[in-house]
């Protein structure tokens, strides 16, 4: 009866970080990251202003940034799902405590609670350090972290049986899929880098850049985590050669995923061809939508579906890695 009340909480969590790193995405490319330039509320509300004479109060409190309601709502939302994913996560950590005193679950369980109310502060320091690209980054790595170990618990408790996989007795496969999870990790870090410095856009052209295989670019100050970035990060404040950088490191970045995570999706075929297909499948979407991200100019639904199947990725890296072996079930 407990166990299975903490996989059904399990279950309600994956789909709460599913739709918070959802709005997550959806508040950043509509540029709502500062629709509400305080924290926790919104102009001193808990919702946000939407009568006349609450949103001239709110422009009178906060001169510099007048309300936009299409920006207001999103980071709202997007706030109260995190939230509420923050009270389920300390729920399921206590029942699990409660109930399990042996279990590795536990450790898990205790290391999403410290990960996520780490995010709670992330979230706020997104607002009141402006957008500074460090936090934002931090911040899309930390949720990406939490979808991760709430996966990992779910397949501990018996989750996904038919993606279990045995990788004990196969070394050089096993690390393999070590270094295949570190690259998407580390792709995932670049393209976090890339959407707070609001480089997606700085090569306009695929697959070249500018026409060149080897563009100009600043690579020093592109990827410089200690750069002069100004009271507020909004639209961002690198110039174009610096932007460059980003994007077509992410670029190549790709390409190195795509080799690396390809060759684990041929040695995984053989051994399950369920997983690998998965894994197959999620690759070719999330090249896809980079594409199509530069060839149409960062369509809203395009990026944010690059955003959440970059998720799945990094969770089919997960399985592959962690999940229980087949004689566990």
């Amino acid at each position: 009866m407990v166990k299975g009340r903490v996989i059904a909480l399990n279950r309600v969590a994956l789909g709460l970080i599913v739709c918070v790193i959802a709005l997550g995405a959806f508040t950043r490319l509509v540029d709502a990251g500062l629709g509400c330039p305080d924290w926790p509320g919104c102009y001193g509300h808990v919702l946000w202003p939407t009568e006349a004479s609450e949103i001239a109060a709110a422009e009178q409190a906060y001169p510099e940034t007048p309300v936009d309601q299409d920006k207001t709502w999103p980071e709202m939302v997007h706030r109260y799902f995190a939230g509420a994913l923050l009270v389920l996560v300390a729920t399921l950590t206590f029942t699990i405590w409660r109930v399990d005193p042996v279990s590795n679950l536990r450790v898990i369980s205790a290391s999403l609670l410290v990960l996520i109310t780490c995010q709670a502060a992330f979230g706020a320091w997104t607002v009141t350090l402006k957008l500074w690209p460090q936090v934002v980054t931090a911040h899309l790595l930390g949720g990406f972290a939490t979808f991760s170990l709430l996966w990992l618990m779910y397949m501990k408790q018996g989750g996904a049986p038919g993606l279990r996989l045995q990788l004990q007795d196969k070394q050089t496969l096993r690390l393999h899929a070590r270094v295949a999870l570190v690259v998407v990790v580390l792709q995932i870090a670049i393209g976090g880098w890339v959407s707070s410095n609001y480089a997606a856009l700085a090569c306009a052209d695929f697959p070249t850049c500018f026409g060149s295989y080897a563009p100009q670019m600043d690579l020093a100050q592109g990827f410089n985590i200690f750069q002069a970035i100004g009271p507020n990060y909004l639209g961002g404040l690198l110039d174009s050669d610096s932007r460059v950088a980003i994007h077509w490191f992410h670029r190549i970045g790709a390409l190195v995923v795509m080799v690396v995570v390809g060759a684990l999706v041929f040695r995984l075929w053989a051994r399950q061809v369920r997983l690998a297909s998965m894994v197959g499948a999620i690759l070719i979407v999330q090249i896809i939508l980079g594409s199509l991200n530069v060839v149409w100019s960062l369509p809203l639904s395009v990026a944010t579906a690059h955003n959440g199947v970059g998720a799945l990725l990094l969770l089919t890296m997960v399985t592959v890695n962690f999940a229980p072996p087949e004689d566990a079930a």
